[in-house]
Parts: C-alpha cells; sequence; structure tokens
C-alpha cells in the first residue's frame, strides 16, 4: 500500500513528526551513564500517553519478530542495530546507542532514529560510523524530489555508505509511513538510479541509512526481536521521515 496525502493532511504529519523529534531529543538528554533500558521505554510510555499519540510498537507483530514487540521503543546497544528489545540493562560510559521510535497522532505515523554515544568515553571509529549515516541521510533526503524515483534515494544513500568503506545489508531498509509504520515502497540503502517508485508530492517516506563496522551480516537475539552484528561490531543508524512537496523534500522528525 502506498498513500497519497493531501496539503492538508500533511499538515497533521508535521505534528507526528514534531512529536519524534521532541521525545527523541528529550531521551538523548536524559540517557546517561547508569540510565535503565526500561527506564528509557517507560519514560517513551508516559510520553505517548501524555500527547495522546499511539505506540507503533507495543502490539507490532510482524512476520519477523516473534511475537508482539510489548515495549514502546527500540533501544539498540553496541553491537545491537535494529529492533532493540529494551532490557533490564545499565548504560555504560562509552556505550553507543540508538533510540528508534514510531508513533501516530491523529492517524499519521512518523519514524526516525538517533545513535550516540553515552558518557565522555569515545572510539573514533564510533564517531565516523555515526556521522556517516547521518551524512548518507542528508545525501537521500536531498535526492527525494519530485519526479525522481526510489532508486536514486537508495543510491545516493549507497554512495555515501559505501565511500566510507561500510558494507550494506539490503534485508531491512527505509519505507513509506502513513496510516501504518511500513508501507511500500521499500528503500534499500544501495541500488541503482533511476529505478523504481517515482516520488509523487505527499508521499510520506522513512529514510533510514544503518551500517555495521566490519560486517553486513546480522544475527537474531533469543528474544526474537534484537539484530546485532554477527561479528560482535558496533553499529550506528540515523533515520528521518520526511514530506514529498511541489517544492522538495520536508523533514518531518526534526
Amino acid at each position: 500500500m502506498i498513500e497519497i496525502y493531501s496539503p492538508t493532511e500533511l499538515q497533521r504529519a508535521k505534528a507526528s513528526g514534531r512529536f519524534i523529534a521532541t521525545v527523541l531529543q528529550s531521551l538523548q538528554e536524559r540517557a546517561k551513564v547508569g540510565t535503565n533500558l526500561l527506564e528509557i521505554d517507560r519514560w517513551t510510555s508516559e510520553m505517548i500517553a501524555e500527547a495522546g499519540a499511539r505506540s507503533c510498537y507495543v502490539d507490532y507483530d510482524p512476520s519477523f519478530g516473534d511475537g508482539p514487540f510489548g515495549h514502546f521503543i527500540c533501544t539498540s546497544v553496541n553491537d545491537a542495530v535494529l529492533h532493540g528489545m529494551p532490557y533490564d540493562y545499565a548504560l555504560q560510559d562509552g556505550d553507543l546507542l540508538t533510540l528508534d521510535l514510531a508513533a501516530s497522532i491523529q492517524g499519521i505515523v512518523a519514524d526516525a532514529a538517533v545513535s550516540f554515544i553515552v558518557g565522555t568515553s569515545s572510539d573514533p571509529s564510533d564517531s565516523r560510523m555515526i556521522e556517516t549515516t547521518r551524512r548518507a541521510l542528508d545525501a537521500g533526503i536531498a535526492a527525494a524530489i519530485p519526479g525522481a524515483r526510489i532508486g536514486d534515494i537508495s543510491h545516493a544513500v549507497g554512495s555515501v555508505l559505501a565511500a566510507a568503506g561500510y558494507q550494506i545489508n539490503t534485508d531491512f531498509g527505509g519505507h513509506g509511513v502513513g496510516s501504518t509504520m511500513h508501507q511500500d515502497p521499500h528503500i534499500s540503502n544501495t541500488g541503482r538510479p533511476g529505478r523504481g517508485y517515482k516520488l509523487r508530492p505527499g508521499l510520506l517516506l522513512a529514510i533510514e541509512p544503518w551500517v555495521m563496522l566490519d560486517t553486513a551480516e546480522l544475527i537474531t537475539d533469543p528474544d526474537g526481536w534484537t539484530l546485532r552484528s554477527a561479528t560482535g561490531a558496533r553499529t550506528a543508524h540515523s533515520e528521518h521521515t520526511i514530506a514529498i512537496t511541489e517544492d522538495g523534500p520536508v523533514i518531518l522528525t526534526i
């Protein structure tokens, strides 16, 4: 399913995007050494309830997961990169944490993710990896103009990731959003320009470059959800929801 929204409906999408951005900023500021991942999940639940929003995760039960997710946010630490299920873990100095959140307000979903270092210790390779996903995200957004193709976005993202020396996994990538969290079109993190669905004003897309330091292979935790690098290497993930407009892409989750 691909949904196209009118300019009036896009105002509702902007409200969802602002909410996601506000929550992620608040959580990043509150996530300190010693913070428990279950605290982050609880804070997210409270902010969703206060805003009258609807969680896209707590009852989420897709074919690739193991039953309903049961939490309000994905918290992926170090070698975990996607779908990190919150558990009883206190963050340590130097942990690389990714927060990924999707929720809807007035029936329209926004989705975003941010990776950052907890505390004061940091490894230059972590910082470089995070920055590379952010640059790839910027490149993908810049390519998302009316009349362009999904392949143009994928090619822009993949070119940045590959130039930085990272292997690219194509099992999971960006996607359309709207009344539900995951819709067509799928946006691979590498691809050929000029291919795929033609971008139209009113389309909402979640673009999400993610990489693992030295591999493209994923393994799944016993929880049935958390995806980790097969080598135990660190990971990073950046994501924004954008709207395609007559004037070009507009970032909603900022």
